[in-house]
């Protein structure tokens, strides 16, 4: 097994790494993605105007679940497979870019994913407003050699259409829904209808001829509509949709409720985290209820929960009445990298930093952004930290010990501390209270995004689930872009989680 980056630097893919051959797989051209780009904001306004005027998922996707079952998905919306009680299965989130941050993840994850029997995409399947003109080059073409099914659920991006794209792609190809009323005049769906991104009427004209990029028998999956479960072998599978705003519809809850009933060992997975940045989001429920609460619920027996929408890896072992569930944060499938660097010291739900888990490390996450910035403002010499000066300044700021042994060149200086600052490195939680100031969360809503000016090292990543009736092991492998993770992709964290 190749070194992580908890190993080496050149585990990280710093030094002089020669890059991987993930290009090849490439289309000729590419759609660039900024999300400083004032017209791809525009395109994404739903999320927004959902915030504003109400928002109106929770209606649509019950109009979609009706529809699937018309057309005769199971009304419990259970996906009933023949896997063995020895199986893996992939996990994969927020994917849909297409440019080099997607693409740079695919050849370590087929090679990871060779025996597997089916894979999850967690969140965000097309970037940025899940067309289905884009499904061609963000998921047919990169994932067109994983033999087995892929099954999905939707992120908020794939909701600014309203879930058409996906709706035809995972879900037997869905007609269109029919148009609802015009709402009231000058009422506040009113005003949101007037301004709500839709869909041209010609998307999707090339839907059929991509298809046949995964036409293989062995590749198909239908699923009952966007939320559903999974029995394979000796676990279930539960994939919710969170929709636009992070929360679940009165009916989708009444129907979480129902089918996490039961002994069987369950697996969530949604596309909004309930333990990221060190934050506890516990998914309200419409009516009353959260989904964490379903979550810890002992009677439900779930022993996971991974999430997609933060664009990095995070791992919380949150102890429950005496059990522990693994609640883990798996968005770094292709799109841009969420910083690391921005969580404070760790301590929730009795989880420490010594229990705590993420990727990338800390200081390869300020290290990344220093050289991304220093390009951007032409600051080159003032902004840039080499990987080692990166550790060193976050494990002063936080007091915890470098995620690995410090180089020679590890030094504080009053340079490093000052760009540590102004790219919004967190702090230990009582520091952070005494100097609540808003650069944190202004870094990661308005500085972080925009994928389309750099180059690997990526630190994209994927899970791999290995599942006995005893046990599941979760791994996550490393995607940098170079050649030494993409031949042999690092672990750059494992547990294994008892069933028993």
């Amino acid at each position: 097994m190749s070194d992580s980056s908890r190993d080496t630097a050149e585990g990280a893919g710093w030094g002089a790494a020669e890059r991987g051959d993930f290009e090849r797989l490439m289309p000729s051209e590419v759609e660039k993605i900024s999300w400083l780009d004032p017209r791809m904001l525009w395109a994404a306004r739903n999320g927004v105007l959902a915030s504003w005027f109400g928002d109106p998922t929770g209606r649509t996707r019950s109009r979609w679940v009706a529809q699937r079952a018309k057309a005769g998905a199971p009304a419990d919306k259970v996906i009933r497979r023949d896997d063995p009680d020895r199986f893996s299965f992939m996990v994969i989130g927020d994917t849909g870019e297409g440019d080099a941050s997607q693409y740079a993840v695919v050849p370590g994850f087929l090679r990871i994913s060779q025996d597997t029997r089916f894979t999850v995409l967690a969140s965000d399947v097309i970037y940025p407003v899940g067309s289905a003109d884009d499904y061609g080059t963000k998921f047919f073409r990169p994932y067109q050699d994983y033999r087995a099914p892929i099954y999905a659920i939707p992120g908020n991006h794939d909701w600014y259409e309203d879930l058409g794209g996906f709706m035809r792609v995972f879900c037997d190809d869905a007609p269109p829904l029919t148009p609802e009323p015009a709402p009231r005049p000058l009422s506040r769906a009113w005003l949101r209808s007037l301004l709500w991104h839709r869909p041209r009427r010609d998307d999707g004209q090339r839907l059929d001829e991509v298809r046949q990029l995964r036409a293989d028998r062995g590749q198909q999956a239908v699923q009952p509509g966007p939320y559903w479960a999974i029995d394979a072998g000796p676990v279930r599978i539960i994939g919710i949709d969170t929709g636009l705003l992070g929360t679940l519809d009165a009916e989708q809850g009444a129907w979480l409720r129902e089918v996490s009933q039961g002994p069987r060992p369950k697996i969530l997975v949604t596309g909004s985290p309930l333990y990221v940045d060190g934050e506890h989001h516990p998914c309200p429920i419409d009516g009353g209820g959260t989904v964490d609460d379903i979550v810890r619920d002992p009677a439900h027996h779930y022993v996971a929960a991974i999430g997609g929408d933060i664009h990095n890896y995070q791992r919380y072992p949150v102890d429950v009445d005496g059990r522990t569930i693994q609640y883990v944060v798996s968005g770094g499938g292709g799109a841009f990298m969420h910083a690391t660097h921005t969580i404070p010291r760790v301590d929730i739900a009795n989880v420490t930093e010594d229990t705590f888990r993420c990727y990338p490390l800390r200081g390869d996450s300020l290290a990344f952004y220093s050289r991304l910035y220093g390009r951007r403002l032409r600051l080159r010499r003032f902004f840039t930290l080499s990987a080692a000066e990166a550790a060193a300044v976050v494990a002063e700021r936080l007091q915890i010990r470098p995620g690995r042994a410090p180089g020679p060149e590890a030094r504080v200086t009053r340079r490093t501390r000052l760009v540590a600052g102004l790219l919004g490195t967190g702090r230990r939680p009582d520091r952070a209270k005494r100097f609540r100031l808003p650069v944190r969360k202004i870094y990661t809503q308005l500085f972080s995004p925009s994928s389309a000016t750099y180059g690997p090292p990526f630190f994209k990543c994927f899970l791999r689930l290995d599942v006995t009736p005893e046990s599941v092991r979760l791994r996550c492998h490393a995607a940098t872009g170079n050649r030494a993770q993409e031949v042999d992709p690092p672990i750059e964290d494992e547990v294994t989680i008892a069933l028993t």
